[in-house]
């Protein structure tokens, strides 16, 4: 791994707590919306710039883009982001109930992902790669951070130790009650070191913005005469976190319609395709199990372990693509398709029976959470899981360091 410190934007202590917000891609316009009001320093005025334009713009639109760079350029001239004095690393610590996360906050080399070294398990949605392209290349920047893992490495767990009994440059629970603790690293000569020792890491969360990064850098590259290599635009914004501490939660999966099906000849077809019980929990006890929300009813889904597969074949997503969303309800390409949905676990099945009882799905599908053993093997293996595998908690919080070339 080829880590290097940076010379980023970083908020003021006093303006953090209102600067930092959820990642783009959690929320819709009308929830980033409710989530910046009365918040003019928010971060969201820059990744959801719509937020601040007519009401049903398109996303795409030039307009969008535009504001996006003028709030990025206000947020800079008011002071709301500063930069920092010298290059440096961070120390991320994030705690989420009992549970404890500590990353390292860096900027990786897009030859790096290019070449695997950092490794992928996800296809990216087209429309959503260009829009992040995009926003990258208009504000010159990597405002949000890639979230990566790798497998353990005592020194690097031995030197984030020293750096917590620091005193931090951040410390702030969110409104979601996740504490969010950065520590600023100068010294960054043995976490440099350390992670050469590192042989790969993996894309956890944030495949767009990683895409998006090293479409910007290429583009640059080629536009650039002059390339050394030495350039910003040659590395993009990553906290790296252990594999140990990393916490999976379900992403569940909700459709529009039935295929033109009424609900009891579709759950008679589904009888046929899986072990089928009804009054079922709404949370699936274990791997090759489903929960179904249909017509008011929980129903559990279940299929014996495979003899053989390969691993992404054998993962539950796949299961209930491949036996029943493709074949019974024709979503033969998730990653396209308008008629999935995809619903983090992080809220809980009540929203998917919200989703079913208001009409604006027929049908929801309640998921055993991915493991990161899973992930590391099918990215060993160079091979893609299905879209929305998994949904990783905490969130990265965004506007903390962003990354400029």
């Amino acid at each position: 791994m080829r880590i290097r410190a940076f010379q980023g934007l970083c908020p003021t202590s006093g303006q953090v707590e209102e600067v930092a917000c959820v990642p783009y891609d959690v929320i819709n316009s009308e929830e980033a919306a409710q989530l910046a009001k009365g918040k003019p320093r928010s971060l969201l005025h820059v990744i959801r710039p719509e937020i601040d334009l007519p009401a049903g713009i398109s996303l795409y639109d030039d307009q969008v883009y535009a504001q996006a760079v003028k709030a990025f350029q206000d947020f800079q001239k008011q002071g709301v982001l500063h930069r920092e004095a010298a290059p440096c690393l961070y120390l991320y610590r994030q705690q989420m109930g009992s549970h404890i996360q500590r990353g390292v906050a860096t900027v990786c080399h897009v030859e790096d992902y290019l070449n695997d070294v950092i490794k992928k398990h996800e296809k990216t949605r087209p429309d959503k790669e260009d829009d992040r392209t995009r926003i990258t290349h208009e504000l010159s920047a990597n405002p949000e951070p890639v979230f990566l893992t790798y497998k353990d490495h005592a020194e690097v767990d031995k030197l984030a130790a020293a750096i917590e009994a620091g005193k931090p440059l951040f410390d702030f629970t969110a409104p979601d009650g996740i504490r969010h603790t950065v520590w600023r690293i100068t010294d960054t000569a043995a976490w440099i070191h350390c992670f050469a020792e590192i042989p790969v890491a993996y894309v956890a969360d944030g495949h767009h913005r990683s895409a998006s990064a090293a479409r910007v850098g290429l583009e640059r590259k080629a536009a650039n005469p002059r390339h050394s290599g030495a350039e910003n635009y040659n590395w993009f914004l990553a906290v790296l976190f252990p594999a140990s501490q990393l916490q999976i939660l379900p992403y569940n999966r909700v459709v529009k319609d039935l295929h033109g099906l009424d609900e009891e000849k579709f759950l008679e077809r589904v009888r046929t395709l899986f072990q089928v019980t009804e009054q079922a929990p709404p949370k699936p006890a274990g791997p090759r199990q489903v929960s179904m929300y249909l017509a008011r009813r929980w129903y559990g889904l279940a299929w014996p372990e495979a003899s053989s597969g390969d691993p992404v074949s054998r993962l539950d997503v796949s299961v209930l693509q491949d036996k029943l969303l493709a074949p019974l309800l024709g979503i033969d390409d998730p990653r396209t398709s308008k008629r999935i949905d995809f619903v983090g676990g992080i809220r809980g099945t009540d929203e998917l029976v919200r989703l079913v009882d208001s009409g604006k799905a027929a049908v929801a599908f309640s998921m055993y959470p991915t493991t990161v053993g899973q992930l590391m093997a099918i990215s060993d293996a160079g091979q893609i899981m299905p879209p929305k595998s998994t949904w990783f908690e905490p969130k990265l919080r965004s506007g903390l360091f962003i990354h400029t070339f």
